[in-house]
């Protein structure tokens, strides 16, 4: 129940960032999402008392994981707006990939011949979904395949912040540090635009699935094993390619599903092999 929460959360926030694109570039939007998420972290914070768990023991981690992850979901709020959502959800599952080969560099974990395996057969996905080539290749496709680099940092340095820091105390300096990154580059150019009262609504939905979707997937995380959680997680991509159609008219491409299953299944043998091995 957890997954499926986080599966719906995710999709609005596609549909959402999709509703307000043409008025607010995604400066604008990471920075209204961000600044209204830090007001409901606070909020909840101060409720709960949990406002007790903000530290500053880790000032250059938090800083470094929010530059990943704010330059990951600018490039993923670009995405959708050129690319069909099916694709963009396909190239995101290569994220959990990336901390495959990345992971040796920042958390000093071993690059054994399974995790190698499933690196390989998930770069044989990503082809298959982005099928570069002069005519096909995009900007879009560009922007998801790097978005999902920019997710797989967040993913490393958040689990390096795991180990001394709460929930609470990451996503009140996520929300923080990324107002102030997206004011910075929203207004460089002397011109940040306001919402409309038609995308308001919009934005809060933005602000309100982003953090339910880290939420609930951390919950489920907590009282599930990965190989189980990853499945459900993948029911986003057919969710999201059935709003494709009937919302935008965006063709079910089997390209994409194919490739995206691929990927999947790299993911899934890695998550397997890793569970055996602690077994």
């Amino acid at each position: 129940m957890w997954m499926l929460g986080a599966v719906l959360a995710f999709s609005s926030m596609a549909v959402a960032g999709r509703a307000v694109s043409f008025e607010l570039d995604t400066f604008e939007i990471m920075m209204y999402r961000s600044m209204i998420g830090l007001c409901l972290v606070v909020s909840v914070a101060g409720i709960t008392g949990h406002y007790r768990q903000i530290t500053t023991r880790s000032p250059a981690t938090q800083l470094i994981r929010n530059i990943f992850h704010f330059s990951g979901q600018n490039l993923w709020f670009y995405a959708i707006t050129v690319i069909p959502l099916a694709q963009v959800f396909a190239l995101e599952f290569t994220a959990p990939l990336w901390v495959l080969i990345l992971s040796p560099l920042v958390l000093g974990e071993r690059l054994t011949k399974m995790r190698v395996l499933a690196a390989i057969i998930g770069f044989i996905g990503i082809l298959i979904v982005a099928r570069p080539s002069p005519e096909t290749l995009s900007l879009g496709t560009i922007a998801a395949a790097a978005a999902a680099i920019g997710f797989a940092g967040s993913i490393l340095f958040t689990k390096r912040l795991t180990r001394s820091e709460t929930l609470t105390c990451i996503l009140f300096w996520m929300t923080l540090s990324q107002s102030i990154f997206g004011l910075l580059c929203a207004g460089i150019d002397g011109d940040i635009a306001l919402p409309s009262l038609a995308s308001a609504p919009w934005l809060l939905v933005i602000a309100c699935a982003g953090l339910t979707a880290h939420f609930c997937l951390t919950s489920a995380l907590s009282i599930a094993p990965a190989t189980l959680v990853a499945p459900v997680d993948f029911t986003r991509l057919p969710l999201i390619a059935i709003i494709g159609l009937l919302v935008y008219n965006e063709p079910i491409d089997a390209m994409v599903i194919l490739g995206a299953a691929i990927i999947f299944g790299a993911n899934y043998l890695n998550l397997w092999s890793e569970t055996s091995k602690r077994r």
